[in-house]
């Protein structure tokens, strides 16, 4: 059958994208339950679990494909279940499922049932998961039947001061105080009739990675779906017949970029890659065994891929590739280029947000830079005084809300306000500050809170990290400033170094040099700290703010 994109989605010659969503438009319902009854047997996922996998040894198949016509059933079978244990329209539920393949026929009975779906990444802590029980209210969560994990929801749920009691269920294990739901199911049958939902009711919620204060709720409605258009066709350019994989957890909002919807309203399967430690090598086994036909991951992948020399046999039958989560360092893309023939497709975006930027299908690609603008979102830059900075000036990436929220933004809620002065001048502030050249293409300098200013100059750590980055010392790095009382902030680099080599002074010198013959002399890293591990977000980001703790209590800055 065609792709459905083409249903919701009008694409002009000059690359302006326009919308069109019926009031009553449920994913769910309206993509998969469709597909299924036109196509039931096309391939929808493919799930391969690693051996890495804590649920490996009690599962008897490693390897699974899913039709569409199997997941409308095991939706509807699941949507029925939940529904006769009291899950009902509205309803709040955390999925903690991690990359297994219940999350995608979990996802869509929720979507069924108009219960909003709040995915979570395992890897949360006891206080962590009862905030977020007792915050959003939830009233079940649906996880992974492993020990420490039940035990450690069981714990939050009770923590949690919640309007009402709080349902446990699991997946492939029993466990005391959680109900069975992969095997309930099956008394259940596969037809129901529809329960008609509204776009603009909620759909998903997710809590920020809360890098500098409580995490926050993020709030997305049923249009969510069809703003991934942008992301599956016009930047990782998925194939109709094709398989995508997205290396991500389904707790984090880079799952609904890459591994369910754009995908599936574009022609796309999608992979699952099932694992709890992660491999390089072991990950591109799965890409050549599974015959991964486009692929996207955080710039952390595809550093361990080039620094390793992972790529001497190729990339599969990978023909298109595309990284997101924070910058990538041209040295990468260009070393990976060398390796594959392929470029690296950048691609920027928020929790708040589908895509942002992007290297889009068919546009000239500025390595380093984040792409041009999203047509469906419209970003600018404007300075402090909120006026649209000229080419080459710096300021931050905004979205103009003043005529309400595009398709597929998040919606304001009373637990997710808009930030400090959105409501005078009518943006929403993604805190990332960028210029754009004369041609339109954005270029990123850094977080509001992580550009630096030392004796009077404004420097972006991503400027001095892709230096240090090709050096061939350097495994890994991130670029902070430490408080000074002459210069206001000196330069510091915090360096993962390559085997073979010593943290000791004349590394540190050769360092320095190196980034001196590059680069002009204010951005010269004045202090070098060598460690074994960057602090990093559970999906990869460098926590900056984690290294300037740390130089509060080493330095006393």
């Amino acid at each position: 059958m065609k792709p459905l994109f083409t249903e919701y989605c009008t694409i002009t010659k000059t690359g302006e994208i326009t919308l069109t969503i019926p009031d009553q438009f449920n994913f769910a319902y309206d993509v998969v339950d469709r597909i299924a009854k036109e196509d039931p047997d096309r391939r929808a996922l493919v799930w391969l679990q690693d051996e890495s996998c804590a649920l490996y040894q009690s599962s008897p198949v490693h390897k699974q494909t899913f039709t569409f016509g199997e997941l409308a059933d095991l939706s509807t079978k699941t949507a029925l279940y939940l529904t006769a244990c009291g899950i009902k329209r509205g309803d709040r539920v955390m999925l903690l499922l991690k990359r297994h393949y219940s999350y995608w026929y979990t996802l869509l009975a929720l979507h069924k049932i108009g219960a909003v779906a709040l995915p979570a990444v395992c890897m949360l802590n006891e206080e962590e998961l009862a905030y977020r029980i007792e915050t959003a209210d939830i009233s079940a969560v649906i996880c992974l039947g492993e020990e420490e994990l039940c035990e450690k929801v069981t714990r939050a749920a009770k923590k949690a001061r919640n309007t009402s009691p709080c349902r446990l269920f699991n997946i492939e294990q029993d466990f005391p105080e959680f109900e069975r739901l992969d095997t309930a199911i099956a008394a259940y049958p596969a037809h129901m009739t529809r329960i008609e939902t509204k776009k603009e009711e909620p759909l998903l919620l997710y809590f920020t990675s809360g890098t500098t204060g409580q995490p926050k709720m993020v709030l997305h409605d049923g249009t969510y779906p069809l703003a991934h258009i942008q992301t599956a066709l016009l930047w990782q350019n998925v194939r109709d017949g094709g398989l995508h994989l997205s290396i991500a957890d389904t707790g984090w909002a880079k799952a609904s970029w890459g591994k369910i919807y754009g995908q599936w309203i574009c022609g796309s399967a999608v992979m699952a890659y099932d694992y709890d430690a992660f491999s390089a090598v072991r990950m591109l086994e799965a890409i050549r065994l599974c015959k991964v036909t486009t692929f996207c991951a955080p710039p952390t992948i595809y550093r361990f891929f080039v620094k390793n020399n992972l790529l001497d046999k190729g990339f599969g039958q990978v023909a298109y590739a595309t990284t997101a989560g924070e910058s990538i360092h041209p040295e990468i893309v260009k070393q990976f280029f060398n390796m594959t023939g392929l470029n690296i497709h950048v691609g920027y975006g928020q929790t708040e947000s589908a895509l942002l930027a992007a290297d889009f299908v068919g546009k000239p690609i500025r390595t380093g830079a984040l792409g041009l603008p999203s047509p469906l979102y419209r970003p600018i830059i404007i300075d402090s005084e909120g006026n649209e900075c000229a080419p080459g000036v710096s300021g931050e990436i905004v979205i103009c809300r003043k005529n309400g929220c595009p398709a597929g933004f998040c919606t304001p809620t009373p637990a997710n306000p808009p930030k400090k002065g959105e409501q005078e001048d009518g943006f929403y502030h993604t805190g990332d500050i960028a210029k754009k050249d004369k041609d339109g293409y954005f270029w990123f300098i850094g977080r509001v809170d992580d550009v630096i200013k030392s004796s009077g100059y404004r420097i972006s750590p991503f400027e001095v990290e892709n230096v240090l980055i090709q050096h061939h010392a350097v495994m890994d790095c991130a670029v902070t400033g430490v408080p000074d009382e002459q210069r206001g902030f000196v330069i510091k680099a915090t360096i993962v170094l390559r085997d073979g080599y010593t943290p000791d002074s004349t590394t540190t010198n050769m360092l320095r040099n190196f980034v001196k013959e590059k680069t002009a002399d204010y951005k010269v890293p004045r202090m070098i700290d060598y460690v074994s591990k960057l602090p990093q977000t559970f999906n990869g980001k460098i926590r900056r703010v984690a290294i300037r703790e740390q130089d509060k209590n080493k330095y006393g800055a």
